[in-house]
Parts: C-alpha cells; sequence; structure tokens
C-alpha cells in the first residue's frame, strides 16, 4: 500500500479575520508546488466564518464546488436562482459549468460556521450551472459508508461531473469501514474530526492520506464520533 500522508499542521493557512481557512492544496496566495491537487480533486479548504460575515458575490465556472457545513450553518445565494440554509448534516453541490455567481454568508449574529469547502475539476466543460443539496443525518453514516456524491447520483447521492465518489462515515471507537477498490483507482481520505488509523498511519482532525496501489482500503477510528469523507477517483 502507498500511503502520503498531509499532516493539518502542513496546510497552507490564511486569517483574515472573519475567515480562518486551511489549505490542504494550493488556494489562493498559497501556493505549493508539491500539493496541486491530487488527481480531479483540486481544492480541500476548512474554513471558519465569523458571525454575520461571509464570502460576498463571485463568480465560478467550470468546476464542481461541493460544502459539508460541520457546526453553524451557511446561507447560500446563487445566480441561478439556488438560495437555502446549509446546516450539518447537509451537503451541498454547485456545478459552475458556463459561470455562476454566489455567495456564501453566515447569518448568525453570536454563532460561526465551520464548514469544509471542496472543488473537483469536471470531466466535462461548459456544462449548464446546476444546483443541489441534500441531508445525510448522523445515522445514515453510523458505521458505514454513506455516500454522499457521485458521478451517477445513485443511493440518493448528489450529482457530480466527475468519475468520483465521495463517502462520508461517523464511527465510534475500535469501529471500521472497509471498501473495495478498483484497479487504477486513487482514493484520499480526510479526517473531518476525531483519528482514525489506515493500516500503520494515524490520521488526526485535520489530517488527510493520498492511497494509491490498492485493492482494498480498510479505516479504524480511533476516537468516539470520528467522521472521515473518502473520495474515489480516476
Amino acid at each position: 500500500m502507498s500511503i502520503t500522508q498531509r499532516k493539518a499542521q502542513e496546510r497552507g493557512h490564511a486569517n483574515h479575520g472573519w475567515l480562518d481557512s486551511f489549505h490542504t492544496f494550493s488556494f489562493a496566495g498559497y501556493h505549493d508546488p508539491r500539493h496541486m491537487g491530487f488527481g480531479p480533486l483540486r481544492v480541500v479548504n476548512e474554513d471558519r466564518v465569523a458571525p454575520g460575515m461571509g464570502f460576498g458575490t463571485h463568480g465560478h465556472s467550470d468546476m464542481e464546488i461541493i460544502s459539508y457545513v460541520l457546526e453553524g450553518e451557511l446561507a447560500h445565494k446563487d445566480s441561478i436562482g439556488g438560495g437555502s440554509v446549509i446546516k450539518p448534516g447537509d451537503v451541498q453541490a454547485m456545478s459552475a459549468g458556463t459561470g455562476v455567481r454566489h455567495s456564501e454568508f453566515n447569518p448568525s449574529k453570536s454563532k460561526g460556521v465551520h464548514f469544509l469547502q471542496i472543488w473537483i475539476e469536471p470531466n466535462v466543460l461548459g456544462l449548464k450551472p446546476g444546483y443541489d443539496q441534500k441531508t445525510f443525518a448522523d445515522a445514515e453514516k453510523r458505521g458505514r459508508l454513506r455516500l454522499v456524491a457521485s458521478k451517477d447520483g445513485r443511493e440518493g447521492s448528489l450529482l457530480i461531473h466527475q468519475d468520483a465518489d465521495i463517502f462520508a462515515a461517523v464511527l465510534n471507537e475500535g469501529e471500521s469501514v472497509s471498501r473495495a477498490v478498483e484497479k487504477g483507482r486513487h482514493v484520499w481520505v480526510q479526517a473531518v474530526r476525531g483519528a482514525v488509523s489506515i493500516g500503520d498511519t494515524r490520521l488526526e482532525t485535520g489530517d488527510g492520506a493520498a492511497i494509491e496501489n490498492e485493492t482494498s482500503l480498510s479505516i479504524v477510528s480511533r476516537a468516539t464520533d470520528a467522521e472521515v469523507l473518502v473520495f474515489d477517483l480516476p
């Protein structure tokens, strides 16, 4: 098994006062040629936005943008008619396609919002922009890898325009989940909360790991309510 660990404390970091952000891969003012992404997985940002603050209206094109909220609430508005409040357990997927403008705002006057912002490069350019959001309660992710986004929207997952599957799991201490990995596929594991082990490699909160040349994946929880995201990528 080939595992390349990306430690949380080694990530890029930007604190703008209203936004405290850690970048697993190169993003905005943080550039590291050794960490430009992993296959089509281009961005994994861990963001905390202060009460009453947010990202003003700005544009994107040809990118699949996924938001995974951990704490607080995030209000979303976009130029294609989408508007909602994303809460813990919610996953949002937006296909920027030919171009979309959007804003993300913390509507609370007292609580921060903590979420992961994920960008995946699409396998088709120039798509019609789209937006969707679904709730995946902890009970759905407890003790199993719950598919939350996929290339075909199967099992009630969100549709993304890339040959990629994204799973989420919440595990009790000592609990494990396993998955077969097809030949030629690559896997990224992001430790969202708590600690897990993959073989002899331990991932703490914020750590990530690239897994290559492997036919199966087994993740063991080392903490109560450990939470992970697993990306099965081409």
